[in-house]
C-alpha cells in the first residue's frame, strides 16, 4: 500500500536546505565548534573545575550572607518590575488605537494624536532598545556600587518590553465591549479597566510575572557589574575559585526562578 506524498514536502526540504545555508556564515563567523568540548585537553580543567562544586557551600556565615544576598536580589526584581509597570501602563494606555474616540467615530486620528504615539514609540524603542547591562553601567557611575543601580536599570529596560507588548495585547483583544462603552459615552480608563483588561487580564498577568522571572536572572547578571545581590557573590566565589560557594548560589538561584514559574502558574489559574 502506498502512502500518500506529501505535496508540502518539497517546499519544507527548500526552506530548510535554505536557513542552514544561511545558518553556516553564522557558524563560521562566531568560530562554533562544540567538538572541542570533547578534546581531552579541554575535558580535564572542566573535570577539575565542576568537581569544585561538591559539596556544596554550608558553612552558617555563608548561609547568612547569601541569604542577604537573595532577599536584596528579590527586592531588586520586585522594584525594577514595579518601576517597569508605572512606565509601561500610561505608554501603553496612549499606543493603544482601541480607545480612540475618533477611531470609533470612523474619523483619521488627529495629528496631535499620531505623533504622540509615534513620540512614545520612540521612547519604548530606545529603553527596551539598551540592555540592561548597559543601563546598568551608567547607573552603577550615578549612583555608585549598590542594588540601586540594577532597580533602574530594570525599571527602564523593562518598562519598554512592558509597554510594548501590552499595547499590542490590548489591542489584539477582543474591541467589541470597549466599543460599547466608548459609544455609551463611557471614559478611555473605565473603558479600559471594564471592557479590555478583563478579557485579556490572564495574558496581562502572566507576561508580568514572566518578565519579573527574566528580572531576577537579570539582577544576577548585573551583580557582576557592582549592582549587588547574588550576581555580586557570585563573582566574589567565582575570583576566588570557590566552587563549593558557587554551587551553593546556583541552586538557590534555579530555586528562585522556579518559584516563579510557580507563582505564574497560580495566577494565570487563579485568573482562568
Amino acid at each position: 500500500m502506498s502512502h500518500p506524498r506529501d505535496p508540502a514536502a518539497r517546499s519544507r526540504l527548500g526552506w530548510t536546505l535554505a536557513a542552514l545555508v544561511l545558518l553556516w556564515p553564522a557558524l563560521v563567523m562566531t568560530d562554533f565548534r562544540p567538538l572541542l568540548l570533547l578534546d581531552p585537553r579541554n575535558l580535564e580543567p572542566m573535570g577539575h573545575f565542576l568537581g569544585a562544586f561538591w559539596p556544596p557551600a554550608s558553612s552558617p556565615d555563608f548561609l547568612s550572607l547569601l541569604a542577604t544576598a537573595t532577599l536584596e536580589t528579590l527586592a531588586m526584581a520586585t522594584a525594577g518590575i514595579a518601576l517597569a509597570w508605572l512606565l509601561a501602563v500610561p505608554m501603553a494606555l496612549v499606543l493603544t488605537r482601541a480607545l480612540s474616540i475618533g477611531r470609533l467615530a470612523g474619523r483619521r486620528s488627529a495629528w496631535w494624536a499620531a505623533a504622540l504615539r509615534g513620540v512614545v514609540r520612540g521612547v519604548l524603542l530606545v529603553l527596551r532598545g539598551v540592555p540592561e547591562l548597559v543601563w546598568a553601567l551608567v547607573f552603577v557611575r550615578v549612583f555608585g556600587l549598590g542594588p540601586a543601580a540594577g532597580v533602574l536599570a530594570l525599571g527602564v529596560t523593562y518598562g519598554g518590553m512592558l509597554g510594548k507588548v501590552y499595547s499590542e495585547i490590548l489591542e489584539s483583544a477582543d474591541q467589541r465591549p470597549v466599543r460599547a462603552l466608548l459609544e455609551a459615552g463611557s471614559g478611555r480608563l473605565p473603558a479600559l479597566a471594564y471592557g479590555l483588561v478583563p478579557s485579556c487580564a490572564q495574558e496581562l498577568v502572566s507576561y508580568t510575572v514572566y518578565r519579573w522571572e527574566c528580572a531576577i536572572r537579570a539582577s544576577v547578571v548585573m551583580g557582576f557589574v557592582g549592582a549587588g545581590g547574588l550576581g555580586q557573590l557570585m563573582d566574589q566565589s567565582m575570583k576566588m575559585l570557590n566552587g563549593s560557594e558557587a554551587a551553593t548560589i546556583l541552586a538557590t538561584f534555579l530555586l528562585l526562578v522556579l518559584g516563579a514559574d510557580q507563582l505564574s502558574a497560580r495566577l494565570r489559574s487563579a485568573l482562568s
